[in-house]
């Protein structure tokens, strides 16, 4: 390198040092003055304010930019012989409207049937939602839920909710007795039947014991005369299946 290019070079380095050099004095001096007149106290409240400002803003900012958590779905039953059902659940809280925004967040819940949209509703600013009068195919159906916002979209899927609808009775076979009026000379008697597996089973509200192929069987003390029994069978669904019998009971 030359002596002329090097005396160049350390001009342009002298002259950056002296501007940073200069700059900073500036704001010492600003920074003095503003103590002067305004007192320390009051720049460390300023300072943490607008850093607060900043955080404060940023924080909204990131937020903003993220849709809503997956939502919940509430039903309590998984099956039903109504062909129409309510569906409620939660999800993140729709914001109230302040007087320094605009427009309020407001969160949407999007329902799926077997994964076809069958609503829209909004979530309250409590962060629930209800979907009524949904009605239901015969058989399995899966419902899910998505939340959005008109800035941020779509969030997750919600869990997965299986309800079946069946309006079909279940079977009830009595095999002891098998006749609905009979006479006997004992007191201890066993009523035996078949049933669908995850049916209920009760003999005047008594319940009986069911396994897992529907077989049921209940030991009953009779009275001294005319015994009347109603055998009820009620499924998941609330179908029930009803046979009276009358058993005499002498000695």
């Amino acid at each position: 390198m030359t002596e002329f290019k090097r005396s160049r070079l350390d001009r342009k380095i002298n002259e950056q040092i002296t501007k940073k050099t200069v700059f900073l004095g500036l704001i010492t001096v600003v920074v003095a003055v503003l103590t002067l007149v305004f007192g320390l106290p009051l720049l460390i409240k300023l300072s943490v304010f607008l850093g607060q400002g900043r955080s404060k803003n940023q924080i909204e900012s990131e937020t903003k930019k993220l849709p809503p958590i997956a939502p919940r779905l509430v039903i309590p039953y998984e099956a039903t012989n109504s062909s129409e059902i309510k569906i409620s659940g939660f999800a993140e809280a729709s914001a109230p409207k302040r007087n320094d925004v605009s427009t309020p967040k407001v969160v949407t819940v999007e329902l799926f049937k077997n994964d076809v949209s069958v609503g829209r509703t909004e979530v309250t600013e409590s962060g629930d939602f209800v979907f009524g009068g949904i009605k239901l195919d015969e058989g399995q159906n899966r419902f899910t839920a998505m939340a959005s916002t008109e800035d941020t979209g779509s969030g997750d899927d919600s869990k997965a909710i299986t309800v079946v609808y069946d309006k079909t009775v279940p079977e009830l076979v009595l095999t002891n007795p098998s006749e609905e009026s009979l006479n006997v000379d004992y007191a201890d008697f066993d009523i035996i039947g078949k049933t669908e597996a995850g049916v209920s089973v009760s003999v005047n509200n008594r319940i009986a014991s069911v396994d897992n192929e529907g077989n049921f069987k209940l030991k009953w003390q009779l009275n001294t005369g005319k015994n009347e029994l109603e055998i009820t069978a009620v499924d998941l669904a609330g179908n029930e299946t009803k046979k009276k019998i009358t058993i005499n009971y002498s000695l």
